[in-house]
């Protein structure tokens, strides 16, 4: 009876999880709300700093002081790249003029409401250069060489699967004679 509630507890934790997951932080490419974004550079400081995972929720309006990302236009040196940067003035028609807060003059594009991927939700300090540095392909290659070795040693031999579980064909294959039962 605990066993089961147990298990029916662990069951409604997963699927809260999973349900919350669906709902706030899937990502738009899977079509959620969320975006995902390491800052780099020093252009947003002292609000976020290089290396900070910035999670970042679509909206259907932005505003004035509003911290968004949005995509480098076509065309464009970086095209397709994320900027993270604050509205500083114009509107979701004409385009927005954005500023990083530790920059001396706004950017030299103004994106529009369809444009913008996001405003921030939340800042996780120093996580996403975590992230970078596990995604460098030194460290990709050696995560994957290390995880092959790991499946070939820990998986038992051909000769292992066969005798497995029959302790008295061992000797007759190594050229030792079975042993007879002991008397009693």
């Amino acid at each position: 009876m605990i066993r089961r509630a147990k298990q029916a507890a662990r069951l409604a934790a997963s699927l809260t999880v999973v349900g919350l997951w669906m709902v706030v932080l899937r990502p738009q490419a899977l079509g959620g709300p969320a975006a995902y974004l390491v800052v780099r550079g020093d252009s947003m400081l002292p609000t976020y700093e290089s290396g900070d995972l910035i999670i970042l929720h679509s909206s259907s309006a932005y505003a004035i002081g509003d911290a968004v990302a949005y995509r480098v236009p076509r065309g464009e040196f970086g095209e397709g790249h994320l900027v993270l940067h604050r509205i500083v003035g114009g509107d979701e028609n004409a385009g927005f003029v954005l500023e990083g807060d530790n920059n001396p003059a706004p950017d030299p594009w103004q994106p529009k409401q369809v444009d913008v991927v996001g405003r921030t939700w939340i800042a996780v300090p120093k996580v996403g250069a975590v992230i970078a540095w596990a995604r460098q392909p030194l460290i990709l290659g050696a995560l994957a060489a290390s995880m092959a070795v790991a499946f070939v040693v820990s998986r038992p031999s051909k000769r292992a699967r066969e005798i497995q579980g029959t302790p008295e064909r061992i000797g007759v294959r190594w050229g030792v004679p079975p042993r007879s039962p002991r008397p009693t």
